[in-house]
């Protein structure tokens, strides 16, 4: 059984270490992204995990994907987990407004934003797993001669007792959920285009269709089911940013 158990945690560690910077050049792991500064205290621990992608679409086409990423169109992951078994959208949700500084959702609020270039979505402060921890969602799109460069850098800061197991469970789920998105965000663009409708699934009106957790929008609109996660907070932390 020792061994066994050995064997499990060689295998999570190597996939934990895999993943990290799954996809991801050595310039693209080491190269700065706007959201590094919300960041910078280095008294505590943290995890920083560079994942990156190669889309067959030209930049104009993907935007639309990410712009809507946690804003009403779910997550293009493992639906189950993170968007309460609802199926994320496969087209351009018609009703979602362009994105805005301000805008909060499950994954903090939108902090940076350079259209068709770039989104950072930064989460203040929270406790997990008895640890006071931030996080910051790095977005990066750039042009290819093929298509498109997808980076998109995930970093964690926690500090106090459980700092450290908190940081490596979060490496481990974000590992399984983040590849899961990016390969997600690859169907979606090279199957399914610019296409703003779904015949399979097409649009009701109704605001929780393709996303539960709630978004509320920087203009005060709101989609998913309300008080579903903390977007709530995520807007009174915008607020007090002075980012609205």
């Amino acid at each position: 059984m020792l061994a066994l158990l050995i064997l499990f945690l060689l295998a999570l560690w190597l996939f934990v270490r895999w993943s990290r910077r799954w996809g991801a050049t050595d310039e693209e792991v080491h190269q700065a992204m706007p959201g590094d500064e919300y960041v910078m205290d280095r008294s505590e621990r943290r995890v920083v995990m560079t994942r990156a992608i190669n889309l067959s679409a030209e930049p104009q086409i993907v935007w639309p994907w990410l712009a809507q990423l946690g804003r009403g169109a779910g997550y293009y992951s493992f639906d189950l987990l993170d968007n309460g078994g609802k199926a994320s959208a496969r087209h351009i949700v018609g009703w979602i407004p362009p994105p805005r500084l301000g805008d909060a959702a499950a994954i903090g609020y939108l902090r940076h934003l350079e259209p068709e270039r770039a989104l950072v979505w930064w989460v203040k402060g929270l406790t997990w797993m008895g640890a006071s921890a931030r996080m910051v969602i790095d977005i990066r799109l750039s042009p290819t001669p093929a298509g498109s460069r997808l980076v998109i850098r995930m970093t964690g800061q926690a500090a106090g007792f459980m700092a450290a197991p908190a940081l490596a469970l979060f490496q481990l789920i974000d590992g399984i959920m983040a590849i899961r998105q990016l390969l997600g965000i690859k169907q979606r663009v090279e199957r399914y285009g610019a296409r703003t409708s779904d015949p399979e699934r097409p649009e009701t009106g109704e605001r929780d269709q393709y996303q539960l957790f709630e978004t509320i929008f920087a203009c005060g609109e709101r989609c998913g089911v309300a008080g579903k996660e903390d977007a709530a907070r995520w807007r009174q932390a915008a607020l007090e940013d002075g980012v609205l």
